[in-house]
């Protein structure tokens, strides 16, 4: 897959990204069901604050990268309730991500 770098953003489109495990409190936008797996990332969605800063009245923290990141269904839940070649996408604030480790090492 071809990748496509934007200004600013950290994690091209076509990159894999693996969700980190922050377990931080209060108001957070990533769900459980992804902490820990890989992705691919599709969109580069642009930059804004963190809603985690904002729903605690923090209103003028530095902004943050945000990008809709796929994920196989099968990876997440491996019953097969779902057809294997369905995806889910979801919008991942930057400082949930890395850079995926490669398989192969």
């Amino acid at each position: 897959m071809a990748t496509t770098v934007t200004a600013g953003a950290p994690f091209a489109v076509g990159e894999r990204v693996t969700v980190l495990d922050l377990r931080k409190p209060g108001h957070v936008r990533t769900p459980d069901y992804i902490l820990g797996h890989t992705g691919v990332v599709v969109q580069f969605c642009g930059c804004f604050l963190n809603p985690e800063d904002l729903s605690l009245g923090h209103t003028n923290g530095p902004v943050v990268p945000l990008y809709r990141v796929q994920f196989r269904m099968s990876e997440l839940w491996p019953e097969p309730q779902h057809h294997p070649a369905d995806t889910l996408c979801i919008e991942i604030y930057g400082h949930w991500l890395k850079a995926a480790e490669d398989a192969s090492t």
